[in-house]
């Protein structure tokens, strides 16, 4: 496998218009075309210009990727498309609610590995945990996994928010 058919992972944001369809016409792109989202996340970043950031995490070889862009930067309500993971250093985090259900050892276990990730106590009983976790993909992976010895029940993820290192504005 050469470099140019290295499949790698992609940060890509995109600036739209915030008015209803925008999202479905990004969707479609992707799906009608056969590529993978893996994160999606939108909100309203501009109430004054109507202005949406779509954060995208999505794998591909670098002519998939370059395709991607190239593409999102054709349709009508996007004002502008930058691939973090190229364009140089960001910063991402997710945020997910971890529910664990135990007693005993387990119960004080949970809690001493949520105070390592820096994970709060979101809602207690007796016999479980609601903990709130906020980080990179890979350090709630890991949260995720270690949880799921000590009594794991169920998880809600955010997807990937991101934005560039530095001072420069979208």
């Amino acid at each position: 496998m050469t470099t140019q058919d290295t499949i790698r992972r992609h940060t890509i944001a995109v600036l739209v218009d915030n008015e209803p369809g925008v999202l479905a016409r990004v969707i479609g792109l992707f799906s009608g075309r056969g590529y993978n989202i893996e994160s999606l996340t939108v909100a309203e970043v501009d109430s004054n210009e109507s202005l949406s950031r779509i954060n995208i995490v999505t794998s591909g070889t670098p002519m998939i990727i370059e395709q991607i862009k190239v593409q999102l930067d054709r349709l009508v309500p996007v004002h502008k498309v930058k691939d973090l993971t190229l364009e140089g250093p960001f910063i991402d985090r997710e945020m997910a609610l971890v529910k664990v259900v135990g007693s005993g050892e387990k119960r004080v276990e949970a809690l001493r590995i949520a105070d390592i990730f820096k994970a709060r106590v979101v809602d207690a009983t007796i016999t479980s945990f609601v903990f709130e976790i906020t980080g990179t993909g890979e350090d709630l992976d890991r949260f995720i996994d270690l949880m799921r010895q000590l009594g794991l029940v169920d998880v809600s993820r955010t997807g990937a928010v991101a934005l560039s290192r530095g001072t420069a504005a979208f």
